[in-house]
């Protein structure tokens, strides 16, 4: 029996395995397997099993809430909501371009975030599995291990984090879940003093985010075979791109390319995204699966993120960072730009291209500047996008005569890269799990595959449904009396 890439046959007769929770990721979710009597793997599944509601509860309040409300979506990137929220209702408030200053602070704000979120996932979520092996002993396989036998790395993790937190507080208000940007603007800017302080380390931050680029590549090169082809697919692209080709996390057009490398569409207005993106919906998960309109459900699926940027943009703007991406996409032929622990390398030219931005940024005297929110007429729909850590987030709103929002649309990071992170498991059960006796070690190939992405799995789950639930009623004596189940259709048995 092929094995299946959505169902499997005759399912009551094979063993379910599942892998909950999947951990060091952000959110709740589950993996389940699907093995025959001999082990082989015939379907493998990433589920998302809470679900948040964001885009109904914002419904009926004042537009002006939404950037401080939606940003609760997540506690690691709070801002790239923030901002997108903030860019959708740009054009609500009749901003149709925010002053130099209040854009610049917003990218610094913006940059700050990328190299938190970057450092944070690298360092304390991935590295454990990269610096000991995928099959090492699941007790030191964690944070606390990298501290104990690399002090100097895990100290350098958190310095940079804590640095990319300082940038957002000093720009938001707070390191967390602050209110600096405000539809049509910014409502602060950076003292000197502000900015003589974070640049007093800038350099030690780039120099340590350039270390990190060349402790990935070092780590490919010492098994460059696995790396490039552990949970490797072919997958069609999206991105946000500046108007000359350069990389820009902020702002720009989307560009989507076939997994062949042909241009699908380039440097279209995100205005309308609609044109070219839709969802669908499917009853085992609460997030949903985006696809391209031209290429249909089935084929239309694509990937997002740091792997995508860097490989896709025809340069990133800031030097060290270009001249390790170059370096990049020529290794080994390309192959680390098309592999999933690829994306990992990519994420570290990112945080060291944020350090770059957010040095250049501080040297800026816009961002001291005065001139910091701008309205014209008001308007009843607004789109912004953004690239947050993870990929591409889109934030869509419609406002009412009252101001208040009456409907609300999020296709977030992780919600792009559902079928693409369904593929990378299934890639990695195929190779790894395929007809073998399932250990701990096994199992967490699956889990690595899954973290390359960084999931935001809380900040992803929006489909809309009824609520599957399973209702089990146990005598004193712990034993079942009875069960009823709701499937994701509303059918009880």
């Amino acid at each position: 029996m092929p094995f299946d890439l959505e169902t499997a046959e005759h399912p009551e007769t094979l063993r379910r395995v599942a892998i909950e929770p999947v951990s060091r990721v952000e959110g709740h979710g589950k993996v389940t397997l699907l093995l025959d009597e001999d082990n082989h793997v015939k379907q493998a599944r990433l589920h998302i099993v809470e679900f948040r509601g964001f885009e109904k509860f914002v419904q009926g309040r004042p537009y002006w809430e939404i950037p401080v409300m939606v940003q609760r979506l997540c506690g690691i990137c709070p801002v790239s909501h923030h901002l997108a929220a903030c860019k959708a209702l740009d054009q609500v408030v009749g901003a149709a371009r925010v002053t130099p200053s209040a854009e610049k602070l917003r990218r610094l704000m913006h940059y700050g975030q990328i190299l938190q979120s970057h450092a944070l996932h690298f360092f304390h979520l991935a590295s454990p599995d990269l610096l000991f092996g995928f099959d090492s002993d699941v007790a030191k396989r964690n944070i606390v291990g990298v501290i104990a036998e690399y002090p100097d790395l895990a100290r350098q993790g958190v310095l940079l984090r804590k640095y990319g937190q300082e940038v957002i507080r000093v720009t938001a208000g707070k390191r967390v879940h602050g209110t600096g940007s405000v539809p049509g603007g910014v409502n602060k800017n950076l003292s000197r003093a502000e900015r003589d302080a974070l640049l007093k380390d800038a350099y030690q931050i780039i120099a340590w985010s350039r270390d990190a680029v060349h402790l990935i590549q070092r780590l490919f090169e010492q098994n460059l075979a696995f790396y490039n082809e552990f949970g490797t697919f072919r997958a069609h692209t999206l991105n946000l791109i500046r108007a000359d080709g350069a990389m820009d996390l902020y702002h720009g057009g989307l560009r989507a390319r076939t997994a062949d490398g042909k241009t699908l569409f380039d440097h279209v207005d995100y205005n309308h995204y609609w044109d070219h993106i839709f969802e669908e919906v499917k009853p085992w998960s609460y997030m949903k699966f985006p696809y391209f309109r031209e290429l249909g459900p089935e084929a239309g699926w694509y990937r997002v993120g740091p792997l995508t940027r860097v490989s896709q943009c025809d340069f990133i703007p800031t030097p060290l960072a270009d001249k390790e991406r170059q370096a990049f996409v020529a290794y080994d032929g390309g192959r680390p730009a098309a592999a999933t622990l690829g994306t990992h390398w990519a994420r570290m030219i990112e945080m060291l291209h944020s350090a770059e931005m957010i040095k250049d940024l501080l040297h800026d005297d816009d961002v001291s500047g005065t001139d910091l929110v701008t309205q014209g007429e008001h308007q009843g729909r607004g789109v912004g996008v953004i690239e947050a850590p993870r990929g591409t987030l889109i934030h869509h709103y419609r406002v009412d005569e009252h101001d208040q929002v009456i409907r609300a649309n999020l296709i977030v990071s992780t919600t792009h890269n559902n079928q693409a992170m369904n593929e990378a498991i299934r890639a990695v059960a195929r190779t790894h799990l395929d007809g073998r006796e399932l250990t701990e070690g096994l199992l967490n190939h699956i889990e690595v595959a899954i973290r390359a992405f960084d999931p935001c799995l809380s900040c992803a789950t929006h489909a809309m449904g009824k609520m599957p639930l399973k209702v089990e009623l146990i005598d004193v004596e712990g034993r079942e009396i009875d069960r009823i189940t709701r499937a994701g259709d509303g059918r009880c048995c």
